[in-house]
């Protein structure tokens, strides 16, 4: 080699692009899915064990509410006036024919004379029927008979006080139901006190919104009468087909007698009287247990599909019935709870890590009393369940459909109210608290925005925010992307080496191999888009159903479960068969695999779509379906194996198969809640006809996301491998 001559450069390979950390970190996590998804698992159910430890104290997030500032104005005058209304209303109280007209009247009578506008409204209250084009539709949407009898008219009597101050673009809402045919001492308590509030607010000066006092008729249900009334406020209806019906009743146009009575010299309106835009909404019920110790309040605050009210409207009620009239504030809990062994042993735990906590760091808060924990755990778990079951709790719930915040506050006296100065400090308790409700609402100057509309309530004066309790949905469905592609990336893998090992080193066999797992993962996704199809199809069999006559709620069930049965089989075999047997054949190995992937797919897109229309819903389901698809496995592979895990695997298997059944699962929660004492197996279909009576996404969850994964994981479990 000549002197001048520079030797050629050894050329370099080229440097493989590094992968980024979120990459390199979802390969570690599909690597390690078991491990994940038990850690993610275990601290989900940890994580909502947690939120009666971790909810917050709650606050007035609207400064311009100033509940409690203005010293109560309610005087004995307003008092003494209504409980002479009570009076009148109780003398009533018999089951002459003329008691509801006589009642009726009574009540507008005492509102016109406080000078308030006054109408009545008929109505006719809409069927209750299962009608798939009418879920999730608008309020306005029911079916309502043309053969309508005089008999199943109900009359709300309706009272408006036009506000001073304000320009009539707005209102607050009082709501008192009761029975017109038979007064109950606790409906014309309610009645005395919405009175007694309407008296006052007709002689101040400082209101700025109209104010609506609904005399609701719940003879045909409470909800029916306010949900009415509502439909005919925002939607009018403009044919006279219901309104020339509603005149042929003779009962009805007696009513509108009062209107020349000489001693009231009001008018009543022929027409529907209106106010403004709705702020708020309370509903005022007083029932007749009594309290051992303190006058009660309970508070129910749950809508349709899991809606609630602001909070702060919540938070009002609360303290002035707390700090300013001494009431003892309560919500709903489920009282089964209250009594569990395991509850109390968890939450003397949860009180000695807090001792400790607090040892080491006095500014370190955690931990509670272990009887404040069991009562907070029995409030959350009835808090989930109402909002879950979508199914509103009282009247309230129907100004819920139309976006205004409404609650219903049940009043109980601590003792017999028969006696007039009882009577009287009642009334008088009672009114001021809503008169400071209604004077707080009636400092706004906008919709309640500032504090929370998604909570769950652990006490009347704590709650979980959705910051929070979304954290033990997120860890609980976490685990389901990372064990679907760790399922399918084995399967494939596992596929390619035996496809490899069977064929000859000929041109194209990469092509074919390629083209081959591409099939098998579309056969997998068509299995189980048939399934849910046909949990589609199970969702529809009520309409059918429920349009033949007498048939029992056993009966029902019965028919129902047949005909589910029946068109699984023949969806099944129609639509989920292979594209071709010769290529399944082929292409056999890790079939279950892939197909346990897609249905871990399915099920983490349902519950997460759930969880926006429903978290309860979601949560709830979560805690059933999630362990289902997880832990589901062929049980020949298991015999096959035998050994210590494989049987506990297998046995964990069987049992989340039986509990996981819709039905059964609706069984072991009534029986441990209630007792098995008095369990059929027609409850079930009672539970679900209120679910799609009150177009519950609950309902659609059961019969497009739940039932479909049971069967898919029903289908893995027998698998022929």
């Amino acid at each position: 080699m000549a002197d001048n001559e520079t030797p050629t450069p050894t050329p370099t390979p080229t440097p493989r692009p590094k992968q980024r950390p979120i990459v390199r970190l979802g390969i570690f996590l599909i690597s390690h899915s078991f491990l994940f998804s038990v850690v993610c698992c275990t601290a989900g159910v940890v994580a909502l064990l947690l939120l009666p430890i971790l909810a917050k104290s709650t606050y007035i997030s609207e400064n311009a509410l100033m509940p409690g500032s203005a010293k109560p104005m309610l005087s004995g005058q307003e008092v003494s006036e209504a409980n002479r209304f009570v009076k009148d209303l109780i003398a009533l109280n018999s089951n002459t024919p003329g008691a509801a007209i006589e009642s009726q009247r009574l009540i507008a009578e005492y509102m016109s004379n406080l000078g308030a506008e006054v109408n009545y409204h008929k109505f006719h209250p809409q069927m209750v029927q299962f009608h798939p084009l009418h879920f999730f539709s608008s309020p306005d949407s029911r079916i309502i008979e043309q053969n309508i009898s005089c008999s199943s008219y109900g009359v709300n009597t309706v009272g408006i006080i036009r506000a001073p101050r304000g320009d009539g673009k707005e209102a607050i809402v009082l709501v008192t139901p009761y029975n017109p045919g038979k007064i109950k001492q606790g409906e014309a308590l309610s009645l005395g006190i919405a009175y007694s509030v309407f008296s006052l607010l007709t002689r101040v000066t400082w209101l700025a919104k109209d104010i609506i006092w609904l005399a609701s008729d719940s003879q045909h249900g409470e909800y029916a009468a306010v949900a009415a009334w509502l439909r005919d406020y925002h939607m009018p209806v403009f044919t006279t087909l219901h309104t020339k019906s509603a005149e042929m009743c003779p009962v009805s146009n007696y009513l509108y007698e009062l209107k020349d009575n000489p001693i009231t010299e009001r008018k009543i309106y022929d027409g529907f009287k209106r106010a403004g835009t709705m702020a708020a909404a309370l509903v005022i019920k007083v029932v007749d247990r009594s309290e051992r110790f303190d006058d009660s309040l309970s508070i129910n605050a749950e809508a349709s599909n899991g809606q609630m009210p602001n909070l702060d409207l919540i938070n009002i009620v609360n303290y002035l019935a707390v700090h300013r009239q001494g009431f003892r504030v309560k919500v709903e809990k489920l009282w089964s709870l209250l009594d569990s062994k395991w509850l109390n042993v968890l939450g003397e735990l949860f009180e000695s890590v807090g001792q400790v906590v607090r040892s080491l760091n006095p500014q370190w808060k955690f931990g509670i009393p272990a009887a404040d924990y069991v009562e907070g755990i029995a409030t959350l778990a009835s808090s989930l369940y109402n909002q879950a079951l979508g199914v509103p709790t009282g009247p309230h719930g129907a100004f819920r459909d139309y976006q205004i915040d409404a609650i219903t506050l049940e009043i109980s006296p601590r003792a017999s109210v028969d006696s007039m100065t009882r009577r009287n400090d009642f009334l008088l308790q009672g009114g001021r608290l809503i008169e400071g409700v209604v004077r707080s609402v009636n400092n706004l100057l906008e919709k309640f925005h500032q504090s929370f509309f998604l909570y769950l309530l652990t006490s009347p004066s704590k709650f979980v925010s959705v910051g929070v309790y979304m954290i033990a949905f997120a860890l609980l469905v976490a685990p389901l992307p990372m064990v679907a592609a760790s399922f399918y990336a084995n399967a494939i893998s596992l596929n390619s080496i035996q496809t490899k090992d069977k064929s000859t080193p000929a041109t194209g066999s990469d092509e074919t191999d390629i083209t081959l797992r591409s099939w098998k993962w579309i056969n997998a996704a068509k299995k189980v888009f048939v399934v849910h199809l046909w949990g589609s199809v199970v969702s529809l069999l009520p309409y059918f159903i429920c349009r033949v006559p007498d048939l029992s709620p056993t009966i029902s069930f019965i028919t129902w479960f047949l005909l589910s049965v029946l068109s699984f089989l023949i969806m099944y075999l129609v639509l989920a068969s292979s594209f071709s047997h010769a290529k399944a054949s082929k292409f056999h190995v890790g079939e279950w695999a892939i197909l346990k992937s897609v249905t871990i797919s399915a099920a983490f897109i349902g519950l997460c779509l759930m969880s926006v229309v429903n978290f309860s819903t979601a949560e709830i389901g979560g805690l059933i379906v999630v362990p289902m698809c997880l832990m589901v496995y062929p049980m020949r592979l298991d015999i096959r194996v035998r050994t210590l895990r494989t049987l506990l695997r297998l046995a964990c298997n069987l049992v989340l198969a039986f509990i996981g059944f819709p039905p059964v699962t609706f069984v072991l929660l009534k029986g441990a809640f209630e007792g098995f004492d008095n369990i059929n197996i027609g409850d079930f279909w009672c539970w679900v006809q209120s679910l799609w009576a009150w177009s519950s996404a609950t309902y659609l969850f059961i019969g497009m996301v739940h039932l479909p994964c049971w069967a898919l994981c029903i289908h893995i479990l027998f698998h022929h491998c």
